[in-house]
């Protein structure tokens, strides 16, 4: 089908509007935030909100543009887009994601050997499987690339010894897409990607309390863990371009994951809570017209980043997958959440500076932990200061300052 418009994408309209009203459960329909947080939370869904993962699993239309051969939805980038619409205004939220749908898979479509895909990409495509990322270690952050997890060659396996941090959802992860050392005498050129289950022995999981008062990060131990080479997703000592090209599918989710007309835009939110506080003037708007501006002007950012952010899927599409811009997307994606957090705290005045008590309500208390929270997004993903330096280097094109001394 097209992707311009006209009978077919208006047939598929039809089409997707009549089942989202016979599969969509009602009850969600009033909740957006409840369903995003079911979904995002460590146990699995029940109820209502598992009833509509299965049916959307089962559909496809949790992942609309992969291969349907292997579970997805088998649309286009247009029938995608209507479905984007269809479900924003009913009300639903794609409940098929996480870091398998965002990172592993779409590298795996383009990495993988066909039997990789069949295994792993339709248990992706129904959440049924979820998976963490095993990057980042205690010596290599920002130096990603200095990694020590080692994977030594027996033969039909790998084994593996070392140690991951800031591992996202390793408590709640079925698998893991891990970057291990295979060459000692190379930096780059000695890193694979290997993937393995994290309920087998020898894995060790430790969640991280953070500021915000949860632990959404985890230290990972791996001792002697075997991993068959048939796990090995690209060349062997190849991994470095496979990270890569991972990382920008990541960064290009941090951009922004919210889907055309998915959500109630965030100034209608913030102007609702805002005047519980700060109160209406005679016109029946914000009292305080400094305060409303801001909230306007966050929300034209949040915008004009989505519009970004489709722009560069269809470029994507069109060449070799997501480029650097990525970085650009990441950071701005960043920049607009944190404002929209101060402004929420200042519009709250000390009410927003609580954590815990009866002297604090559920909205505030949540608002303090988001802002807190919220901090952890100029790091992870790659710091901002790591994405500024793509953004001059393979974008802007300018010289490497810390190589010219």
């Amino acid at each position: 089908m097209a992707d311009f418009g006209g009978a077919d994408l208006d047939a598929f309209r039809t089409e997707a509007r009549e089942w989202l009203e016979a599969n969509f459960p009602k009850s969600l329909a009033k909740d957006q935030e409840g369903q995003t947080a079911a979904l995002m939370g460590g146990d699995k869904p029940t109820g209502d909100i598992a009833l509509w993962k299965e049916r959307m699993g089962a559909k496809g239309w949790g992942v609309p543009t992969w291969p349907a051969a292997y579970g997805g939805g088998g649309l286009s980038a247009g029938e995608a887009r209507v479905l984007g619409q269809e479900m924003g205004r009913i009300g639903a939220i794609n409940p098929i994601g996480g870091m398998g749908v965002g990172m592993f898979g779409p590298t795996l479509l383009e990495y993988g050997t066909e039997e990789q895909k069949q295994k792993y990409i339709p248990d992706i495509c129904t959440a049924k499987v979820r998976w963490c990322q095993g990057f980042s270690e205690p010596g290599a952050g920002s130096d990603l690339a200095s990694l020590q997890t080692k994977a030594e060659d027996k033969g039909d396996h790998f084994l593996v010894n070392g140690q991951k941090i800031w591992t996202s959802g390793a408590q709640y992860a079925d698998m893991i897409f891990c970057l291990v050392r295979t060459d000692t005498t190379k930096k780059h050129e000695g890193i694979s990607f290997v993937v393995f289950s994290m309920h087998q022995p020898g894995v060790e999981i430790r969640p991280i309390k953070l500021i915000a008062g949860n632990s959404p990060f985890c230290e990972t131990f791996i001792t002697d863990v075997k991993v068959p080479k048939e796990n090995l997703i690209g060349p062997l000592n190849g991994g470095w371009s496979v990270a890569k090209r991972l990382l920008q599918h990541e960064r290009s989710g941090m951009g922004g994951r919210m889907g055309e007309g998915g959500q109630r835009n965030k100034a209608d939110i913030l102007g609702i809570v805002a005047k519980k506080y700060v109160g209406e003037d005679e016109a029946g708007r914000l009292a305080d017209s400094d305060l409303r501006t801001r909230i306007i002007m966050n929300e034209i950012d949040q915008r004009a980043l989505q519009q970004t952010v489709r722009r560069a899927a269809l470029e994507a599409r069109s060449n070799s997958g997501p480029s650097a811009a990525t970085s650009i997307m990441k950071n701005a994606n960043m920049k607009v959440a944190q404002d929209r957090a101060e402004l929420t705290l200042e519009f709250m005045g000390h009410q927003g500076l609580g954590w815990e008590g009866a002297d604090f309500n559920a909205e505030e208390l949540a608002a303090v932990r988001a802002w807190l929270g919220g901090k952890a997004g100029s790091i992870y993903g790659g710091s901002n200061e790591v994405q500024n330096n793509i953004i001059s280097k393979r974008i802007l094109g300018l010289p490497d300052l810390t190589q010219s001394h």
